[in-house]
């Protein structure tokens, strides 16, 4: 009784400790977006110079995800965990004390370096430590973290500039990250990958690959999608990328072997997520503005009118989870993605100048419950479509496809938003939103047809006796 009391506890720690993490490293996405103006006015800037305090941390934690994760499989990964929170607690401290734009947008990039080598690792250490059977539940509640930090950002950003300072943004990592540490050190067992050498020429090419498209993609907007800079990054990107698949396709021991895609359930759940994060992201970028812009909301109180969306997977992931556990994660993660596109495509349809809060409500809740019901089962589906000697990979791959996703969503949707309408007026921006969520809509049920492509568990226990071997319980939904 004491030992599985022992380990009760055990994995109680390991969800606090990788779910705090994973809400720091999300939090950081969109929480500087409300805060733009008043830290214009301390540190003075362009606009341009403004646009990069959020887009170096985007950059970075995007770019070196999966290398973090490697790091973590060749040298431990609860090592490289340690080393990720202490370089995100000490970058959030700089950025706190910043006194002028460079340094605080230089400490913003050194924050995603730590959120990159942090956050994947979190799945797979939350992977190890919690028993198979209890899984769907934990990812549950990590992905209800998650998702969480990331639709709250515009909320905590505004609210801490609005009543303290725009300096809190960041010191509130820090208390956060320094209780991490011992509890980290203590409470979660060490953990490698295969063991193989790290990759090298796959490291430089899948960084340099990723760091031109999401280069492109962050400039996009501001530069224009003609500039000689934009055009460049995306098309080097694309040719380094490029090269990083045909490189993988035969190297002995690539950084993320290419026969992972074989896997319907890895595909299928790497494109969902890619396409959920590209309608999410873009969406919240532009409803929070919405919210203040044009129906006069302080940043406080539109946050809390969008809880009925932001603060749903708190109360439904874990239900989520535990449903997945029971049925599979093909259907929840497919009527999740459905039910998101629908709440957008209700705001988009009621939106106007003068709309009323309550006629938003039901596009928020159908929008908070399908982001509820995708969290949850898309980290277990991950996770269980691959080995777990390559689970670490597996994570960084996902992770850097969905920050890929939302620097995606947030460059198209503010290219469609300014091609219909813009700021000169309430009417102006509601004309430039609703195409821009209409298309967010599309690209989330787009997602949804996606997540359908992953094959139950029955169907992949028939493939696997079609090939003449047993069915593996790790890779109940994988096909091979």
């Amino acid at each position: 009784m004491s030992q599985q009391t022992e380990r009760r506890g055990g994995t109680a720690w390991a969800l606090v400790i990788t779910s705090v993490a994973g809400f720091m490293a999300a939090l950081d996405n969109l929480v500087v977006t409300t805060a733009l103006p008043s830290i214009r006015k301390d540190l003075g800037g362009a606009l341009d110079d403004l646009e990069w305090t959020v887009s170096a941390y985007t950059l970075t934690f995007a770019v070196l995800l999966m290398f973090g994760a490697a790091l973590g499989d060749r040298f431990g990964r609860r090592r490289l965990f340690l080393v990720g929170i202490t370089v995100f607690t000490g970058a959030s401290a700089a950025a706190a004390m910043a006194t002028g734009i460079d340094s605080l947008i230089a400490a913003r990039a050194v924050q995603g370096v730590g959120a990159a080598i942090m956050m994947p690792l979190t799945l797979t250490l939350l992977t190890a430590a919690v028993p198979a059977a209890k899984r769907g539940m934990a990812y549950g509640i990590w992905g209800a973290v998650n998702g969480l930090a990331v639709a709250s950002g515009p909320l905590i950003g505004g609210s801490l500039t609005e009543h303290v300072s725009w300096h809190w943004i960041f010191w509130l990592n820090v208390p956060l990250g320094i209780a991490l540490l011992p509890l980290a050190r203590l409470r979660l067992a060490e953990s490698h990958g295969t063991g193989a050498p790290l990759d090298v020429p796959g490291t430089l090419l899948a960084s340099g690959g990723l760091f031109g498209i999401v280069y492109g993609l962050v400039r996009g907007p501001a530069d224009g999608w003609t500039s000689s800079l934009v055009l460049t990054g995306l098309f080097t990107g694309g040719a380094l990328l490029v090269g990083f698949v045909l490189y993988s396709l035969r190297a002995k021991n690539p950084m993320l072997p290419m026969r992972l895609f074989r896997s319907r359930a890895f595909s299928g759940i790497n494109a969902a997520s890619l396409l959920m994060f590209l309608g999410m992201f873009g969406s919240i970028f532009l409803l929070s503005q919405f919210m203040q812009g044009v129906l006069g909301y302080s940043p406080t109180e539109a946050g809390l009118r969008m809880l009925p969306w932001t603060g749903m997977p708190m109360l439904v992931a874990p239900v989520a989870g535990i449903l997945s556990d029971r049925i599979g994660g093909r259907p929840v993660v497919a009527a999740g993605l459905f039910l998101q596109a629908a709440g957008l495509g209700w705001i988009a349809m009621v939106a106007t100048t003068g709309v009323s809060y309550g006629a938003q409500l039901p596009g928020l809740i159908l929008s908070g419950i399908g982001m509820a019901l995708y969290f949850a089962p898309a980290a277990n589906l991950v996770m269980s479509s691959v080995h777990p000697k390559e689970q670490g990979i597996a994570s960084g791959a996902n992770n850097a496809l969905r920050e890929v996703g939302g620097a995606l969503g947030i460059a198209i949707m503010s290219s469609i938003f300014a091609a219909q309408g813009g700021y000169e007026s309430g009417q102006a921006f509601v004309d430039g939103l609703r195409p821009a969520l209409v298309t967010g809509s599309a690209v989330v049920a787009l997602a949804g047809v996606a997540a359908l492509l992953i094959p139950t568990r029955r169907r992949a226990a028939q493939i696997a006796k079609a090939a003449g071997r047993p069915a593996e319980p790790v890779l109940e939904t994988a096909s091979h």
